[in-house]
């Protein structure tokens, strides 16, 4: 199958919608699928690239995102759309639009994926609690988009209550967006020398004002055993400077870093407690990742974020936004260790349900569903999925 993902950024490895597109396209790959992109950087040929568009007044917001947008070309859309079997947008942008519209009219089969969560956009600029915008971007998105699809990929139960609730009219899939198989329990037999005789908690991800890791870096400061607590957040984002300079008080100044996937694998092998304290959250890659690393997770209980969903008991929830709360669930943890690591196992057991192999059977039985509403024909069982799949 010739399958043509669509998105702004796939260039580098920066932000989570451009990690998750690059994973969807590695393990179709590995499954016999022809994958082209189209999206921002150079023409190759896997790839029908675009120009970068910087935004007047909010580009320097965007690039500290790690992001960029595309400029449309209508052309080189239509030789990309003309390619492909089928066509799948990952964001809700001109480009994206443009390919929508193109696959429309050439009746090449098209489906989308709700990644751009309203909150991740307007926290940026402090509106992120600002109800009444927030409702109007799910409009506008579905006005602008997503009216146009017969499928939506929602990686979460969550955005898929949202999109509902907003009056969404699309077949909603509700698939993860998987864990790599490179993520698996692992304890490093030795630790970095900055790490000796400390207890180490790390949060991946985003450094941005949603994902509130100003709680966490507040709850290790009330935290008991704070003088033992070594803080690393990896990532990168606007606020980076911000965090440096909160957590540089902390008895043990705080770390930040963006890292290569090989130096996150290493470091959760290194690290004692993982805790994800975003106030909004479309899925939370990082904290899967964590958890089937064998990291036991505290979540912050947001009815924003799908993330609270991996809580196998209350011990790994704590009221989003309160420090103190996070502070008392950290300390409980140091102060059990047994169960901690009875309880690393479990985590790294349930991980498995989000596996990206499943994740893309099901992401292949999506793209399968809109290939024969729009009549075309579908290759054979084995072709199309990699496998047999009449034993399953």
């Amino acid at each position: 199958m010739k399958i043509l993902l669509v998105l702004d950024q796939y260039d580098g490895a920066n932000n989570g919608n451009t990690m998750t597109a690059r994973r969807l396209a590695e393990n179709l790959r590995a499954r016999g699928h022809e994958v082209r992109v189209a999206a921002t950087g150079e023409d190759s040929d896997w790839k029908w690239g675009f120009k970068d568009y910087h935004l007047p007044i909010f580009d320097h917001l965007v690039t500290a995102q790690g992001f960029v947008f595309a400029v449309p070309d209508k052309d080189k859309m239509l030789e990309a759309v003309r390619w492909a079997d089928i066509v799948h947008v990952l964001m809700p942008f001109p480009l994206e639009k443009l390919a929508i519209r193109t696959a429309l009219r050439e009746n090449v089969p098209c489906t989308g994926a709700f990644h751009v969560q309203p909150e991740n956009i307007w926290f940026s600029v402090n509106l992120g609690n600002c109800m009444p915008l927030i409702s109007f971007t799910y409009w506008f998105a579905k006005k602008y988009i997503f009216k146009y699809f017969h499928y939506v990929h929602c990686p979460s139960h969550m955005i898929e209550k949202q999109l509902l609730k907003h009056g969404y009219k699309a077949d909603l899939r509700v698939i993860s967006n998987g864990i790599s198989n490179r993520f698996e329990y692992h304890k490093s037999p030795t630790r970095r020398k900055e790490f000796e005789g400390r207890f180490v908690i790390t949060m991946s991800g985003r450094l941005s004002h949603e994902k509130r890791q100003d709680v966490l870096i507040e709850a290790v400061r009330k935290s008991r055993h704070a003088d033992r607590i070594q803080l690393f957040l990896a990532g990168q984002g606007p606020v980076r400077d911000e965090y440096l300079k909160l957590g540089s008080t902390l008895p043990n100044p705080i770390m930040i870093s963006f890292l290569s996937t090989d130096e996150l694998i290493q470091l959760f092998g290194e690290t004692d407690l993982y805790v994800h304290a975003s106030d909004a959250e479309i899925e939370a890659i990082s904290c899967m990742e964590a958890f089937a690393s064998g990291l036991v997770p505290i979540i912050a209980n947001s009815p924003r974020s799908a993330t609270p969903q991996f809580a196998l008991d209350e011990r790994s929830l704590f009221k989003a936004g309160d420090s103190s709360d996070l502070a008392a669930k950290i300390d409980w943890w140091i102060e059990h260790d047994d169960e901690r690591r009875r309880m690393e196992h479990l985590y790294a057991e349930e991980a498995k349900e989000y596996a990206i192999d499943k994740c893309v059977d099901r992401m292949l039985d999506m793209f399968a569903d809109e290939i024969r509403r729009c009549g075309k024909p579908l290759p054979p069982e084995r072709e199309l999925y990699g496998r047999d799949r009449s034993a399953d």
